[in-house]
This record gives C-alpha cells, sequence and structure tokens, in this order.
C-alpha cells in the first residue's frame, strides 16, 4: 500500500535537516530537487512504509507562504528497538526531550528536538493497530 500521509516539514536550513533525519534518525533518501542557489525545494525521506517530505522555507508558492509563519511541527514514527534508534540520536548530538520510557498503553517512546524547533517522537506503539493484551 501506498503512503497516504505524509507530514511535510519547511527548514531554514533543509540540507542540514536531511543529514539529521539521514544520520541520526535513520531515514533513507528517495528524492532531493534544489534550485540553481541549492536551496532544497523539494525531498522526500523514508522510515520503514512511512514518508516525510521536506523543503527550504522563504520560496515563493502557496505552500511556502502559508508556511511561513508556522511553528515547529511534532511528527511520531514507529521503530522496532526504541533504546537503540535511541542511542543513534544521541552519538549524533540530538537534543532529547525524553529518554526511552515505557507508556501506560504498552509503548516505549522517546522524544527529540531537531535544531529548528520540531518535535520527533520515536516509539512501539503503531497507530491503528489492534491493541494488544
Amino acid at each position: 500500500m501506498a503512503v497516504t500521509i505524509s507530514p511535510t516539514i519547511l527548514y531554514d536550513d533543509a540540507k542540514a535537516a536531511i543529514r539529521l533525519l539521514k544520520e541520526a534518525f535513520g531515514f533513507s533518501e528517495q528524492a532531493v530537487y534544489e534550485d540553481e542557489q541549492g536551496r532544497v525545494l523539494h525531498a522526500e525521506l523514508a522510515y520503514g512504509d512511512g514518508l516525510v517530505m521536506l523543503g527550504s522555507k522563504g520560496r515563493e508558492g502557496v505552500f511556502a507562504k502559508a508556511m511561513a509563519g508556522g511553528g515547529p511541527v511534532g511528527v511520531y514514527v514507529v521503530v522496532q528497538d526504541t533504546d537503540a534508534h535511541h542511542r543513534q540520536a544521541v552519538e549524533h548530538g540530538v537534543e532529547i526531550l525524553m529518554p526511552p520510557t515505557d507508556q501506560d498503553y504498552g509503548s516505549r517512546d522517546y522524544m527529540a528536538r531537531d535544531p529548528e524547533g520540531n518535535v520527533w517522537s520515536f516509539g512501539t506503539y503503531v497507530p491503528g493497530a489492534p491493541a494488544q493484551d
């Protein structure tokens, strides 16, 4: 099944965001399109069967203008091993907001903030999956 929902985030430094997502969080680069000045027009990075799209702030167009005053966003990503994923993020100097923590609903999660203020949560909870007894 194709991805049907993809968060889209605009960054002041989209190239740094791409590096962070790949190196610290384990995303894989699917596509990156740049303009003549080297600004990221559109990028797609995948993790599992999910996809995040991103680009550079300060461009023209309806979406860029609508997002101009937008604040940070929060994105949740399902991971197999929360502790290993957390260690990788820490090794890359990511700001950790919450260390790996067992949740009442059965998930093990941690929370991090990227350099531009977006909050990334990683854990074992799978939205839409049947509840585990």
